[in-house]
C-alpha cells in the first residue's frame, strides 16, 4: 500500500483523500455501479406495478385520439419501456448519489462548493424541462401533426409509436435543459467567462435551431420554434448566472 501524501504538499486541498490501488478504485466502481442498477431496477419494478395509470397520464395530450395494438405484446413492452423511463427517473437523484460518492474524494475544496449547486440545479432543470416538454412541446407537436391531415386521414396511432414519440421528446428537452448547469461549471472554473459567453450568441441561435431540429422527433416547424427558444434563453440565463458568479466573486487583495 503507499504511504499517505504529506500533509506539507498542497495541504488542506484534498480533505479527506483515499488513497487506494487501480484494481481497489475499480472494485467500488463495480459495487457503485450494481446499486446503481439494482436502484433503477427497483424504481422500475415498482413503476410497472403503476403502469396502466402512467400510460393513461401520457395519453392526456393526445386528445380524441384512438390508440391501438398492432401487434401481440405490443402493450407488454409499451409497458416495460414506460416502467424503465420511470423508474430512471425515480432512481436518478440516487445515482447522482453513488457518482458524488465515488468522484468526491478527488476532488479539491474549491471543486466541491460547486457540487451541491450543480445537482441542485440539475434536477430543478431537468425537472422544468420535462414539465415544459409536457405542457407545451407535446401538444403543439400533436395538435400540428393532427390537423396537418385531418381532412385526408382519421388519426388512429400506435401506442408504441405515440409512447416512443412523448417520450423521447420529454427525455431530449430535459437534457437540453442541462446547458446552464455545464455553463456555470465552466464559468466557475476559469475555463470561459461570461463576455465571451455572450459574443457566441449568434452562434448559440444557430446551434440551437440545429439542436431543435435534431432533438424532436417530429418535423413541425412549431414544436422546433420552441425548443430552439427555449434553449436559446436558457444559454443566456447561463450567462447571467456565470457573470452574476463572478461578480460576486472575491477581488484580489492588492500586493504590497
Amino acid at each position: 500500500m503507499s504511504d499517505p501524501i504529506p500533509e506539507d504538499i498542497f495541504p488542506g486541498e484534498f480533505p479527506g483523500e483515499v488513497h487506494m490501488s487501480l484494481v481497489e478504485h475499480l472494485e467500488e466502481l463495480r459495487r457503485r455501479v450494481l446499486r446503481s442498477l439494482l436502484a433503477v431496477v427497483v424504481g422500475a419494478a415498482a413503476c410497472l406495478l403503476a403502469v396502466r395509470p402512467l400510460v393513461r397520464l401520457l395519453e392526456v395530450p393526445a386528445e380524441g385520439i384512438r390508440f391501438l395494438q398492432l401487434a401481440p405484446g405490443e402493450f407488454l413492452f409499451v409497458s416495460l419501456k414506460v416502467a424503465g423511463y420511470a423508474g430512471l427517473t425515480l432512481a436518478l437523484p440516487y445515482v447522482i448519489f453513488e457518482v458524488l460518492a465515488f468522484v468526491l474524494p478527488g476532488l479539491t475544496r474549491r471543486e466541491r462548493r460547486l457540487v451541491a449547486p450543480a445537482v441542485a440545479g440539475s434536477t430543478v432543470l431537468f425537472a422544468a424541462g420535462l414539465a415544459f416538454a409536457w405542457w407545451a412541446l407535446v401538444p403543439a407537436a400533436l395538435r400540428f401533426l393532427v390537423s396537418y391531415g385531418a381532412d385526408v386521414v382519421e388519426p388512429i396511432w400506435s401506442i408504441e409509436r405515440y409512447l416512443d414519440f412523448v417520450l423521447l421528446l420529454m427525455v431530449a428537452t430535459a437534457l437540453a435543459f442541462q446547458l446552464p448547469v455545464l455553463q456555470l461549471l465552466l464559468g466557475a472554473l476559469g475555463l470561459i467567462d461570461w463576455r465571451t459567453m455572450l459574443g457566441a450568441w449568434r452562434w448559440v441561435v444557430l446551434v440551437a435551431a440545429l439542436a431543435g431540429a435534431v432533438l424532436t422527433p417530429s418535423t413541425d416547424p412549431i414544436t422546433m420554434l420552441l425548443l430552439t427558444g427555449a434553449i436559446t434563453a436558457l444559454y443566456l440565463l447561463g450567462v447571467a448566472l456565470v457573470a452574476l458568479a463572478e461578480g460576486l466573486r472575491p477581488s484580489p487583495s492588492p500586493s504590497a
